[in-house]
């Protein structure tokens, strides 16, 4: 690949008044490790899942702000967002309804790149989550004074427009001090992806096998999975605020405990104990409450408090919550978001190690407080995920409800004249897809068959092609059956369907080499 430039300082960052030039480290791994193959170990193990001990005395259950069981230091890591779009005032209540050290910010998600992509294209200085920036610009004062540290992969696919927008924000705001802004660049491959492509990186489709050159002209955005040694970094420089683009989802929690405990980046062990803290983390108030079934009449989720770890350098840790806000973190939360998105629990791989759940041991210790150990850890892989989304034709889908009496009946007769409309109408579709909402959309053929006398019943239906016309007059055909179709139909105030584009998504493998001599961190004031 040839080596890009470091980057400039952000000229907004003059705003602030004399600020010293910017520090910037092109982060360099470290010997090849030599990894593993991405193929999952034989075995799948179980987790050790303890209910409440009633046996444990006051002096064994945790107390405080920073209280660890053996007096060790505990560093406690808030998670605030578990995606672009999740409660804004989680992160605030972090901040000032109690003590942490670290603010934890996850926004990205596979889909979340394309469109963040999608939005760069159509505006340079775009492509990250604004609401970070607004976020920031309120919590400034808090942060400085309260030394809290932020962590967020805010950065999307342009960290740099991120920080330019922080500092507008921030410039006219008068603080204790300046806070430190780090960006971590080189996830973004889509610079680099034809070259890559004729170095001999075929970036093929991990479950098809097909290569990237298959569609390479219809590819929106191409991000690699960084691990946490970019982050570390960042806060070896001072960084009070670290955006970064793609990194993978835990290492925003576990690059704090790496940096604060000295953690070697080839201690599987620890790292391992990281990623389970960073998993628990990582979709916000789903650890806490939000989101399970286990008694989720009895939980106040009005004003939730969103999960907090508290680590010590062993790599044991405490799942919490500030007490004053609602929610809930029982051995039932944690362990309903511990299994949540896992494969084989013994081979959980991440940029910096292969983690095993398999063993996990959680032990509720009462008072929204349960402690988590037992996870190992395995040698990193060669190789880094790729998450790339391509253009893949477009989309519309439509409804109309149907009421008593025979709703159910009605929608399928109105799907049956749909269908027969658009074959006379010469329309070809990828896809046609049609659900009963009401009728057992959620669980298809497991709810069985539809009770006889349903008050109303959703008919809601999709159609993909790599024809726009074609799915542009699919969108007038459902307005038709209010008056040629079956009888009382409601539920059309929403108009015309929308065209939209269809992004899919492409995983891939890359040598991680080969990305990470890219990646440069910067970190000035702002």
């Amino acid at each position: 690949m040839i080596p890009r430039d470091p980057p400039t300082r952000d000229e907004n960052a003059e705003n602030a008044g004399d600020a010293p030039p910017p520090q910037t480290d092109l982060w360099r791994p470290g010997p090849s490790e030599g990894g593993g193959s991405f193929q999952p170990d034989s075995g799948t193990g179980a987790a050790v899942l303890d209910p409440p001990d009633e046996s444990l005395t006051p002096e064994e259950k945790p107390e405080g702000a920073t209280a660890g069981t053996d007096g060790d230091r505990v560093i406690r890591i808030g998670s605030g967002q578990g995606f672009w779009g999740d409660w804004q005032e989680a992160p605030k209540l972090q901040v000032r309804r109690g003590a942490i050290d670290y603010l934890m910010l996850d926004y990205l998600a596979e889909i979340t790149m394309s469109i963040m992509q999608k939005q760069k294209e159509r505006d340079p200085e775009a492509g990250y989550a604004k609401d970070f920036v607004a976020l920031m610009a309120e919590l400034a004062e808090d942060l400085v004074e309260k030394e809290v540290r932020v962590v967020s992969n805010a950065g999307g696919v342009n960290p740099l427009g991120c920080r330019t927008a922080l500092g507008h924000a921030l410039a006219a705001k008068i603080l204790p001090r300046r806070p430190r802004v780090a960006v971590v660049q080189g996830d973004d491959l889509m610079a680099s992806l034809d070259e890559l492509i004729a170095a001999g990186h075929e970036l093929r489709h991990m479950d098809t096998g097909e290569p990237l050159a298959t569609v390479r002209d219809r590819v929106a955005s191409a991000n690699a999975y960084l691990g946490a040694e970019p982050i570390v970094t960042a806060l070896e420089q001072g960084a009070d605020i670290v955006i970064t683009g793609r990194s993978t989802d835990t290492a925003l929690t576990y690059g704090p405990l790496m940096h604060e405990f000295a953690w070697s980046g080839e201690d599987w062990d620890l790292l391992a104990k990281g990623v389970v803290a960073g998993h628990i983390n990582e979709c916000g108030c789903q650890a806490s409450g939000g989101n399970s079934l286990v008694d989720w009449r009895q939980i106040d989720l009005a004003v939730p408090g969103y999960p907090i770890i508290e680590a010590k350098g062993d790599g044991s840790f405490i799942v919490t919550k500030h007490p004053d806000l609602g929610g809930r973190v029982t051995w039932a939360t944690v362990t309903e978001q511990l299994v949540y998105e896992m494969g084989d629990p013994t081979d959980y791989i991440t940029p910096d190690v292969i983690a095993d759940f398999s063993q996990i041991r959680l032990q509720d210790l009462g008072e929204d407080r349960v402690r988590v150990t037992g996870a190992t850890g395995r040698r990193r892989t060669d190789r880094l995920k790729v998450s790339i989304a391509y253009h893949d034709g477009y989309k519309a889908v439509g409804s109309l409800t149907y009421a008593w009496p025979d709703a159910y009946a009605k929608a399928e007769r109105a799907d049956e004249i749909l269908r027969a409309r658009l074959d006379y109408l010469g329309l070809a579709f990828d896809e046609i897809r049609t659900e009963f909402i009401g009728a057992g959309a959620c669980h298809g053929p497991l709810a069985g068959p539809p009770l006889d006398d349903l008050p109303e019943v959703t008919l809601r239906m999709g159609v993909r092609g790599q024809d726009r016309g074609a799915v542009t007059r699919f969108t007038r055909e459902l307005a038709p059956l209010i008056l040629a179709g079956p009888p009382t139909v409601t539920g059309f105030a929403g108009g015309r369907p929308r065209v939209q584009d269809v992004v899919a998504y492409w995983p891939a493998l890359i040598d991680r080499d080969v990305v990470e001599r890219e990646v440069r961190v910067e970190t000035i004031d702002l």
